[in-house]
Formats: structure tokens, sequence, C-alpha cells
């Protein structure tokens, strides 16, 4: 029996059925974590609705506009621009943290924080808690023990596949953000009507069941090991097996100001900026923007805005895909950044004229928008934590995704309060800032092709304005008073 037993195929075997096992632990893990973050936005048309439009105050028959809104939230649409600083200064030192800390502790925990934190703040619902620093503070720890998620699960994968399909696997790994938001979104839109504080109730168990079974099932050690199955030179552990070198003494772990000199860490960061603004915007409030130009209940706009997400996954994988073909994720990202101008134009403009339209548009809004993210924060981010200036280092991954990642945030942070500020002068207003940041993050990036293609973004907006006859964008009172379709 033992004759015809070759341990070398054996452990090829099991190294690529482990690295398919955390490629799908890490997809849900990640998955768990937008799942609890998208709540907020599909409760929030129900936390401040507009009661004028329900008639008087049936306590003392005024007319306020506040009057059936859930107290604290009478002036506040929501507490993500407070949790969102939070949640980006912290982010740019989680991935250090994540070097130097057991892996399995420190994402398992953060988890199982997150779920109790997220399910704390609907708990508030049924506690009948109505003071705003109650909400605040535990958006706050959410949004310090949610960084502790990305740098991990992406130091987890990064290290397993080469650079060659790197781009296609991780843009399909990476589709987990836009299933967790879908998922988020129908999951909270079943009792926004109801009892709102499920809705971050159930998001809170489910990220807190993933985070204890991260822990009892997957193996950090294997994972983030330079024994690996695939090391940044893309040698197999095999070949490691036969060769004669005996193994390095094991590097030190990357410092913050190392991974800045490493090249394309800083373009890219700040290309993310902008382009997590626009992508987090459309999270906390395309919903609120549907119901207030579409006239949609809260269920029906939160289930119309998955389709977003939809386009999100389809952009990941082309992204992922087109930049391995090429071998040019700066050019791919800057490309689909510059396309995705003049399509947010049309959208505000005639995506409304009819549900057939509303879906195409958002399908491709959100294959142009969240493409270029995804490709960032997974392949980019994993290629240059492994770049050939590190002489091999594999310990900079996560602190290179930290830092690439903590400074979308703060765009992630940025996006929604501007929208908060800007909308009341009209949708039309928010629509052009995104429009702006789409391009910024095109020319700070560390492509040369966004110069180009900058005059060509002007040509199409000006055609798509003279398509669409000059319309004016929709407003929040544009909405309210005319009570119909642009």
């Amino acid at each position: 029996i033992l004759s015809g037993f070759n341990p070398a195929q054996w452990c090829l075997s099991s190294f690529y059925l482990y690295r398919g096992l955390t490629l799908v632990l890490t997809f849900l893990c990640y998955t768990s974590y937008h799942l609890s973050r998208k709540p907020i936005s599909i409760v929030k048309s129900q936390l401040h609705p507009n009661c004028s439009a329900l008639g008087p105050n049936p306590h003392n028959d005024s007319n306020s506009s506040t009057w059936c809104s859930w107290a604290p939230f009478a002036r506040c649409d929501d507490t993500s621009p407070v949790t969102g600083p939070i949640h980006a200064l912290t982010c740019l030192h989680s991935g250090i943290f994540g070097e130097r800390l057991p892996l399995r502790y420190y994402l398992s925990g953060g988890m199982v924080l997150s779920g109790l934190f997220t399910a704390l703040f609907g708990l508030g619902y049924f506690w009948n808690i109505h003071v705003l620093w109650y909400f605040i503070i535990m958006q706050v720890c959410n949004g310090l023990v949610q960084t502790t998620g990305w740098p991990s699960v992406v130091a987890c994968v990064g290290n397993w596949f080469g650079k060659g399909k790197r781009g296609l696997i991780m843009g399909i790994w990476n589709s987990h953000t836009s299933v967790g938001n879908i998922l988020g979104s129908l999951i909270a839109g079943v009792w926004v009507s109801s009892a709102w504080g499920l809705s971050f109730i159930v998001p809170g168990i489910i990220i807190a069941a993933m985070g204890i079974i991260c822990f009892f099932f997957l193996d950090p050690e294997a994972v983030t090991s330079n024994e690996g199955p695939l090391s940044t030179s893309g040698q197999s552990s095999t070949d490691r097996l036969d060769s004669p070198k005996e193994a390095a003494e094991e590097p030190e772990a990357i410092s913050f100001l190392g991974a800045l000199r490493i090249p394309g860490v800083v373009e890219f960061s700040l290309c993310l900026l902008f382009a997590k603004l626009v992508s987090y915007t459309f999270l906390y409030w395309l919903p609120l923007y549907i119901v207030n130009v579409a006239h949609f209940g809260a269920k029906k706009a939160g289930d119309l805005s998955t389709l977003f997400d939809v386009g999100g996954i389809l952009g990941g994988i082309f992204a992922g895909l087109i930049s391995d073909y090429t071998g040019g994720r700066a050019t791919t990202c800057c490309v689909m950044l510059i396309l995705a101008a003049p399509v947010l134009f049309l959208y505000n403009h005639v995506g409304q004229n009819g549900i057939g339209t509303s879906i195409a548009m958002l399908i491709v809004c959100g294959a142009l928008v969240n493409g270029p993210y995804a490709l960032i924060t997974t392949a980019v981010s994993a290629d240059l934590g492994t770049h050939e200036s590190l002489k091999g280092n594999a310990k900079a991954l996560s602190t290179v995704t930290a830092i690439i990642d903590g400074t979308g945030s703060i765009g992630a942070a940025l996006g929604p309060l501007l929208a908060g500020l800007i909308s009341p002068t009209g949708w039309n207003n928010v629509f052009y800032m995104l429009i702006a940041a789409d391009v910024l993050a095109c020319l700070v990036g560390p492509s040369s092709v966004g110069i180009t293609l900058l005059p060509w973004v002007f040509k199409s907006s000006l055609l798509a304005t003279t398509l669409v006859g000059g319309g004016q964008g929709w407003s929040l009172r544009d909405s309210q008073a005319q009570g119909k379709l642009h």
C-alpha cells in the first residue's frame, strides 16, 4: 500500500485544499464585516423620515417636520461622519499591530467585538434609548474594531497567489464587499419598517459567529508564514524542499515610514482616498437618494440599491482580469475612473426615467466606481506588499494594506459627510462632487493616462448635458414639492 504513496504529491494536494479553504473563510469573514456596516444606510430613512408628508403631529396638531423621527436622530441623519475619521486613523496603525500580534486572536477578536457593538446599537431601539451619545459611542467603538478586518484578510490571501493571476483571483474574492452590502441591505430591509433594532442585532450576531468560526478553522501561521505555498518570488514550497539553500533568518516587520517609501504606496493611497469617497457616498446615501427621487419605500429603495453592488462584483472581476492580461494595474484603474465620471452625470439626470434605465445605470455605475476600489485594495496592495524592493520580506503586506486602506477610509469618512452638507442644495451638486472626486482619483494616481484622457471627460460631459436637454438634476426640496419624477 505504501509503495504507491507519494509524500510530495500528498503535501501539494493538501496545500491546494487548504488554500481554497483559506480563500472561502476569509471571503465569509469580510462579507460579514460589510454586512454589519450596511444597515445604517437602510435604517437612515426610517430614523429621520419626512414627517410633514405624514400630516400634523397627533400630539399637538403642529406640522413639525421632525415629530415622527426617532429621537435623537431628528436632526442627525446618521453617525457615519463620526465613525469615519476614527476608522481611518485606527486603520493606519492596524496593519502594524497585525504584523506583530497573533493573527488568529486579532481577526476573530475584532469580529466578535464588532458584532457586540453592532448589536448594542440595535438594542438601543428595544431599550428605548434616546441619548445621542450612546449611539455615537457604539459607532466609534465599532469603527475601532472594524479596522482589524481588512489588513488581516489581505495578509492571509496575498501570500498564497503569485502576481500572474492575482488580479483575477482577488477580483473574484473581493466581491465579498458587494455581497456583504447586498446581504446587509436585504437583512436590514426585513425589519426596517417594523423593528429597526433587529436590522443591527441580526448582522451583529452573524459577524460574531463568523469570528468564532475563524478562530477555530483559520490557521494564520500556515497562511502568513514565509514557508507558504507561494512566496514573493513565485517559488513553490516543494521547490524549496529540494533546494540546498538553508532557510534565511526571519526578517523583521517593516516600519510605517519604511512602507511609505515603497514605490507606488503614496500614489495609490491618494487614488483610493478619492475612489473610496465616491463608493462610500453611494453606500450610505444611495437608498435615501432613491427614496427622495423615485419616491419608493425604504425597503424597496434598499433592494434597488443592491444593484449598485451587483455592478461592483462585475467591476472588480473585470478590473482584475484586465489588469492581469495587460499588466497595468494603474492604467486599468485610471480608465475605469475616467469612464465613471460621465456615467455618474447621466445617472443623476436620466437614471430615474424608468425602472429598466435605473437598473442598467446602477449596475454600470457600480462596476465603474467599485472596480478600481476593489483592484487597489486587493491586487495592488498585495503587489506593493510583496514589492521587489522589500527583498522577500513578506511581513510588509499587512502594513502596506493598512496604509492604503486607512488613507482610503479618510475618503470614506469625507464622502458621506460632504453629501449630507451638500444635499440640501440639490442632489445635482452632490453628483458634481462625486464626479470631481473621480477625476482627482485619476490625477493623483501613479498613471499618466488620466492627464491624457481628461479633455475627453469634459467633452463627454458636455455631450451628456446636451443629450438630457440641460436638466437641472434633483434636490430634496424638488422631490418633496413636485411629488413626481423630473
